[in-house]
């Protein structure tokens, strides 16, 4: 394999066959590959595309650069979900244990924080001695005896994805469909899933803002997924507001007790989590339609078995044995707190949903640069939902900051974050397509 012919023929559109895509995967894996031969592997990839059979083959090349894990023992199906990033996305929360309650082996390979968004593995480390990184042995007992456990990619899963996204982030490759397919999938295919459902956000606080861009990538993860033989659908949902009513780390994690408790019925969080429950639960062929599906997710809610099987995960993995009785014990509050208030009458039309994610940000819930350490305390929560009629003066969201002057910096840009009209806006369902 001579690594220059093989960039040379991606340069000029030719189509890889898979043992060349294979062999420069596995040199890149081994570093025998330079950094500029891959940075312009993945220029060429970046202008030129890939075929659905190409992308298959880069899939499955990264995948298969580490440990494939396989759950054959567990005598359970294995599923797992995967979303493309939001503001006041905590879906993933949730869903692990109410799937688990209904019969499904959850391993969730979860990501940190990424720009305005927020990260599952920050969100978990709120929780006092919680391990995102236990050794495969735990990570195995612990899907098996509770039934799911979401932690972070450990350095065997899919290493060849970690090496040539590092090079994507500093020479604007990111942005590929293609390359962010295999990215995606990669880890989650080296986790040794059955069935796979993928969230795609859309709007102005995801990383896809138009329709046609979150389709193409939704139809790209579903098609070559499926090609690697992993049953997978993908639904396209709305990003245009924070999906919780919470954004920040701890705060998230009280949002979740409080879903988990039955406290947010009727939200869109709500419409989004049981109906990706819903999907996994056809998916991996425990339910035989969704309406069976989606009765089976709300019963795991209304027992009270998937609060339980969140407290048994939490403690598996090192947190408090009564974390879901006692949060306020463990979970560290921020020391001020100061309300927004509406600056007119009428209803909350739109919202700058990127601009929410970036004030967590600055409030120091999030990462401007990698080494960058988070404050798990800090965020913003009693958010309103667009359509809500809000009176002069009368709160829109709180404010949890470290400093009084952080509190009132972001408390004063955020009522310029919203847009209040005098009649309320046109509904938007918060599901906008299913791809599978």
């Amino acid at each position: 394999m001579i690594p220059q012919e093989i960039i040379r023929r991606k340069r000029d559109g030719k189509v890889l066959a898979g043992e060349e895509i294979a062999a420069f995967i596995a040199a890149l894996t081994k570093e025998e590959i330079s950094e500029g031969q891959a940075a312009a592997f993945a220029m060429a990839v970046f202008f030129r595309g890939m075929s659905r059979d190409e992308t298959v083959a880069l899939t499955l090349a990264m995948r298969d650069s580490g440990t494939v894990l396989n759950w054959d023992s567990i005598g359970r199906p294995v599923a797992d979900k995967h979303s493309t990033g939001g503001v006041g996305d905590n879906v993933s929360l949730m869903l692990a244990p109410i799937v688990a309650a209904c019969g499904l082996a959850v391993p969730m390979i979860s990501g940190r924080g990424l720009g305005h968004t927020g990260g599952t593995l920050d969100k978990l480390q709120s929780i006092p001695g919680y391990n995102v990184m236990p050794d495969e042995t735990l990570f195995r007992k612990v899907v098996d005896e509770v039934g799911c456990a979401i932690i972070g990619q450990t350095s065997d899963l899919a290493p060849a994805d970690r090496r040539l996204y590092g090079i994507r982030d500093v020479t604007a490759t990111v942005e590929s469909v293609p390359l962010i397919t295999a990215s995606i999938l990669s880890k989650k295919l080296a986790a040794g899933l059955g069935s796979l459902v993928l969230d795609v956000k859309v709007g102005n606080g995801a990383f896809m803002e138009s329709f046609g861009e979150a389709e193409t990538l939704a139809r790209s993860l579903v098609e070559v997924a499926n090609g690697a033989g992993v049953k997978t659908a993908a639904l396209i949902t709305d990003m245009n507001q924070p999906l919780a009513d919470a954004a920040g780390n701890a705060l998230e994690i009280i949002n979740c007790l409080d879903f988990l408790a039955g406290l947010k019925a009727g939200t869109r969080l709500e419409a989004v989590v049981v109906a990706e429950a819903a999907e996994m639960l056809v998916q991996a062929g425990v339910a035989r339609d969704l309406s069976q599906a989606e009765e089976t997710a709300r019963m795991a809610l209304a027992s009270g078995e998937a609060m339980e099987r969140f407290a048994r995960m939490v403690h598996a993995l090192g947190g408090p044995v009564d974390f879901c009785e006692r949060p306020d014990v463990y979970l560290q509050s921020a020391p001020v707190r100061l309300r927004v208030p509406a600056p007119q009458d009428g209803y909350l039309a739109a919202c700058e949903t990127r601009a929410i994610g970036l004030a967590v940000v600055e409030l120091g819930g999030g990462r401007k640069r990698a080494a960058d350490p988070i404050d798990h305390r800090v965020g913003i929560n009693e958010l309103l939902p667009l359509g809500s009629p809000v009176s002069e003066g009368e709160p829109i969201a709180m404010v949890h900051a470290g400093t009084e002057e952080d509190a009132r910096r972001i408390a004063e840009d955020f009522a310029r974050f919203y847009t209040i009209s005098d009649a309320p806006p046109a509904a938007t369902p918060v599901i906008l397509k299913r791809i599978g």
